[in-house]
């Protein structure tokens, strides 16, 4: 349960050997590689090899093909050393074009097929015109409109019975009237504004139509038909080249998936002259298997040193943890990573989050169901939140028992407490009023312990780091560890054996000289690093650092009333468990109903706020105080 040791590994070879060495370092394990740039840029003279990789263009454009011809090629790697981009790339390119060429074509097809079945619908709707249609469009002295008219205004055509037109309804549904006016062409404009103002919508019968409609139809449905079958003999056409071309597609996909890996590992590379070297760490158990790696390799020298060996690269994190802390990693990650070499905080999470989640949500049978929903949510669907639920619902479950509460029911585990166990009731009484101020003390005390347990990680933490001078004077140090304790102890006796520890001697030892270290700390920082303690002149530090040190001494009270909270959602929680068995009570025989629904609400309200507020205790009231979050990830090249 901690972070994994790792070794800085550097490989040099020579240029000539960049490309083999490349294809065996792309299949390399738990090898954490270090960008190029992070030490070009820090180091005058190297020269890093990241160019533009020619394999995402070609990707893309397979990519492109895959999706718009609807074709599935399988994600595989293949290697070729005889790979000639030019040829992959026209090879696409004429595919494509192909393709396209083909698919445009269909395209073509199927808008005259929509072309004629529009003029379908058009004509249909004279039907009843028994005079061909290529006879009434050569008149030279009349013109004619075929179109609809809207139903209601049909009958508003007996006003303009003196206007020189003639009007003609063929058809008609619930809306319109399918219809034709005829007018010359010397009141054509006249008219044509009067069915204009009743809404008359034209509709134009295409210059390929002939004969009368009845014929026209019969002539479209043929059309229509003939190109339809010629579709089908495209679409044939297309789908035989597609799959005499599917596998080499595929061993081209594969070819460039290999080779972008190639060139992306590029980006790793440093340039020394006529040499070239690869920097990275690896787990101390995985450096042999790095170094047999490249055995084959005559004139490949491989330096394996300490992770901080090299100022320049920050060493990467790798958390390591055993079962029952692993999946809180998740909320480490989510504030953010320990610096290598830092405490991995991940265990206290666990133990805290867990401890506090059961205290505050305590109930037996709750506390199984979390358990079985987290093992399907974890064994389903892989959710790390599923295994936290599995071990925050252990602990909710035990701490139901202390309480004696299973789905809200205070009475079923009486015989488990009284004959099994040999006790007078359950341990714990939660909604005995006499037992309310003593929980709220115990929640106090509670998150008293917890914070004097993140102030001795924050010490131990400065000890690594060297950083002395916040060691001895922060408030989360060993002046403010003194302060606090001082505190948390005098209260304890005066309150427990009403002896007191509070006197003139022990203020000022325990109290005093703390709070003058912590109000001394920036300058004492300056002092180690053989800077000027008060840069500024003493009297703008001393009135910041006033104000600093009160808002300091607050937040010794706040982040410790803010433990209160625990003791309230336990209360919280037996208060609307005590609501649902006293609803059931009312019901009568629905009363099962009404407790399967109330701890269902219960858990689902209740256990998302519990949840939220444990996480807020977690990185508000101890996050704070040791952890900075402020380590990388170590990403392997293949996970």
């Amino acid at each position: 349960m901690s972070i994994a040791k790792v070794k800085l590994v550097d490989l040099t070879s020579n240029l000539n050997n960049l490309d083999r060495i490349l294809l065996t370092f792309i299949d390399l394990k738990g090898f954490h590689p270090v960008l190029a740039s992070e030490i070009v840029e820090k180091v005058h003279g190297l020269t890093s090899f990241v160019t533009e990789n020619p394999c995402e263009p070609l990707l893309a454009s397979l990519a492109e093909i895959e999706n718009k011809f609807k074709i599935s090629l399988p994600n595989i790697e293949q290697r070729d050393e005889n790979y000639q981009f030019d040829d992959i790339h026209d090879y696409l390119n004429e595919f494509k074009e192909h393709l396209e060429s083909e698919s445009n074509h269909v395209k073509e097809l199927r808008n005259h097929i929509q072309k004629y079945m529009d003029a379908m619908i058009q004509v249909e709707n004279i039907m009843n015109l028994e005079i061909p249609l290529d006879d009434l469009f050569a008149c030279d002295y009349i013109n004619i409109r075929f179109g609809r008219l809207p139903n209601s205004n049909v009958e508003k055509l007996r006003f303009f019975q003196n206007k020189p037109f003639i009007f003609k309804s063929f058809n008609h549904d619930n809306n319109n009237s399918w219809c034709v006016y005829i007018t010359t062409d010397e009141f054509k404009r006249e008219v044509d504004n009067i069915f204009s103002s009743l809404f008359f919508e034209r509709i134009y019968i295409p210059d390929f139509v002939h004969g009368t409609p009845k014929d026209a139809v019969e002539s479209l449905n043929q059309e229509i038909l003939n190109t339809n079958k010629m579709i089908e003999n495209e679409e044939i056409r297309i789908n035989a080249f597609i799959n005499d071309s599917k596998a080499k597609l595929a061993a081209i996909k594969g070819e460039l998936l290999f080779l972008n890996r190639v060139y992306d590992a590029k980006q790793y590379v440093v340039g020394l002259g006529t040499k070239f070297s690869i920097s990275g760490f690896a787990e101390e158990k995985d450096v042999k298997i790095f170094k047999e790696a490249f055995e084959e390799f005559d004139d490949v020298e491989i330096e394996v040193n300490d992770a901080y060996s090299d100022r320049r690269i920050k060493p990467p994190t790798k958390l390591k943890n055993g079962w029952f802390s692993k999946p809180f990693s998740m909320f480490v990650e989510m504030y953010g990573l320990p610096s290598y070499g830092e405490i991995d905080p991940t265990p206290f999470v666990a133990l805290s989050y867990a401890l506090l989640f059961g205290i505050m949500f305590g109930d037996f049978g709750q506390g199984l169901v979390l358990i079985l929903l987290g093992y399907l949510l974890y064994h389903y669907k892989k959710m790390r939140l599923g295994a936290i639920g599995m071990r925050i619902g252990i602990s909710s479950a035990l701490f139901g028992l202390l309480y004696g509460s299973f789905f809200g029911n205070e009475e079923i585990l009486e015989h488990f407490y009284i004959h099994t166990l040999g006790l007078a009731g359950r341990p714990i009484s939660v909604m005995d009023s006499e037992f309310t101020m003593t929980l709220l003390i115990a929640a106090i005390g509670l998150g008293a312990l917890l914070i004097v347990i993140s102030m001795i990680l924050n010490i131990i933490t400065l000890i690594r780091k060297k950083h002395y001078a916040e060691l001895i004077a922060s408030h989360n140090g060993l002046a403010g560890l003194i302060l606090y304790g001082y505190i948390l102890v005098g209260a304890a006796l005066e309150l427990g054996l009403g002896y007191t520890v509070f006197n003139i001697w022990t203020i000022l030892l325990f109290a005093g000289l703390p709070l003058i270290l912590i109000f001394f700390k920036e300058p004492l920082e300056r002092m180690f690093n053989k800077d000027r303690m008060f840069p500024n002149g003493f009297g703008g530090f001393f009135v910041e650092g006033f104000f600093e040190l009160f808002e300091i001494i607050l937040s010794y009270i706040t982040n410790s009333m803010s433990f209160l909270r625990v003791g309230g959602f336990i209360l919280s929680h037996a208060g609307m468990m005590l609501v649902v068995m006293s609803l059931m009570s009312m019901v009568g025989n629905a009363g099962w109903i009404v407790l399967i629904l109330g701890n269902i609400f219960v858990m689902g309200l209740e256990g998302m706020i519990v949840g939220i507020q444990v996480l807020r205790l977690e990185f508000y009231e101890m996050f704070s105080r040791y952890y900075d979050g402020n380590g990388i990830a170590f990403n392997a090249l293949n996970q």
